[in-house]
């Protein structure tokens, strides 16, 4: 059973992608310095009004197995320690403990 952040991090990812493209369209609007301002100002408060979870910024890399926050190894999606536990287990493909 995943954590709470691990959880969190699911739910941030997926809002982020269902809200995409409304987003980009609405910053573009928002910032573009050749519309009227009122037509600019109505994009902004469009923006406002998406959740907290919908921001690309609230997504972070997290460790699927144990939700810690440093040490990921973005390929896999693992921390250090996850990585190096299930390489050694044999759990990860075409990944082997190297020794010359």
């Amino acid at each position: 059973m995943p954590n709470a952040r691990v959880l969190r991090d699911i739910k941030a990812r997926y809002g982020v992608r269902a809200n995409e493209i409304a987003r980009r369209a609405y910053l573009f609007v928002a910032r573009n310095e050749t519309l009227p301002p009122q037509i600019r100002h109505h994009a902004q408060l469009q923006l406002n009004t998406f959740g907290r979870y919908t921001r690309p910024t609230t997504v972070k890399n997290r460790c699927r197995e144990s939700g810690k926050g440093r040490g990921i190894i973005s390929e896999f999606g693992l921390s250090r320690f996850q990585f190096r536990k299930k390489a050694l287990d044999g759990e990860l493909p075409g990944v082997h403990k190297a020794s010359w």
